[in-house]
């Protein structure tokens, strides 16, 4: 199969997954995987075009992210949603991450493990589902501080290949009193910081894997996984207040049973 295609369908999977509670870099590696499309070029490839998933996002909460440049809210101790919330929502997975990325990367980032991620995720989700309570908070002015550092604690679980960032922070949120809404803006808002720090490490260390010869590969697949995560952000929020969570949790528990039969074993 041609580089560009391969860069275009991984550009569809990153974008509807990313910010899909289903796990981005899970159905990455299990696609390139099926694809052929595996080594130190395949991860380089993936990190870029999370890149223009990150993107997409800064455009359609553009209004969200300027206003945490307003310190006029935290000296007036207003309850107001504030780059406090971000800092306490990103911190635990930026510890977490620097801790274990090396370890991460060099023993997880295979698909028996993502299958095992996938699962584990389902769980979370459904008992997040079963067991929320009713939500105290509506939107994102309402979160409070403790809110958002218990999500940005669920937020480690993602740290597993697999496991789902998005998943694990809704999950999170649900448990801690927060809407659909809520939790799931939030989720997409602690992504951007998390990520850009993610990727821009991970191109560092892979920069000597980068050549000329990729640029359209690379400006295909982000350039894909841009719209397709402007399309499915939107789509997902109308989703998620029908059918909650559980339906995701279903998906991700058949694709780990259909991939463990038709490929690993």
């Amino acid at each position: 199969m041609g580089e560009i295609l391969i860069a275009f369908i991984l550009g569809i999977v990153e974008g509807l997954a990313e910010f899909l509670p289903i796990s981005s870099t899970g159905h990455l590696i299990l696609v390139g995987h099926l694809l052929g499309f595996e080594g130190e070029s395949a991860k380089t490839f993936e990190i870029v075009i999370q890149l223009g998933a990150i993107l997409a996002i800064s455009v359609l909460y553009r209004g969200r992210l300027v206003s945490l440049f307003n310190i006029k809210p935290i000296l007036r101790k207003e309850q107001k949603f504030n780059a406090i919330h971000i800092i306490l929502g990103v911190l635990p997975a930026v510890i977490a991450g620097l801790l274990l990325h090396d370890v991460i990367k060099t023993y997880l980032f295979q698909p028996s493990t993502v299958v095992i991620g996938l699962v584990a995720g389902a769980i979370l989700m459904i008992f997040a589902e079963k067991k929320k309570p009713e939500p105290t908070s509506f939107s994102l002015d309402d979160l409070t501080y403790r809110q958002a550092l218990t999500i940005g604690l669920f937020q480690c679980l993602a740290v597993y290949p697999g496991f789902s960032r998005a998943g694990s922070t809704i999950s999170g949120g649900l448990l801690a009193r927060a809407s659909y809404k809520a939790a799931s803006e939030f989720s997409f808002l602690i992504a951007i910081p998390v990520m850009i720090g993610a990727t821009g490490l991970d191109l560092l260390k892979s920069w000597d894997h980068l050549s000329a010869s990729d640029i359209p590969m690379f400006a295909v697949g982000f350039i894909t996984s841009f719209v397709v995560a402007m399309l499915a952000v939107v789509t997902f929020l109308k989703l998620l207040e029908k059918w909650g969570l559980t339906p995701f949790a279903y998906y991700r528990i058949v694709l780990a049973i259909l991939f463990t039969v038709f490929v690993l074993l």
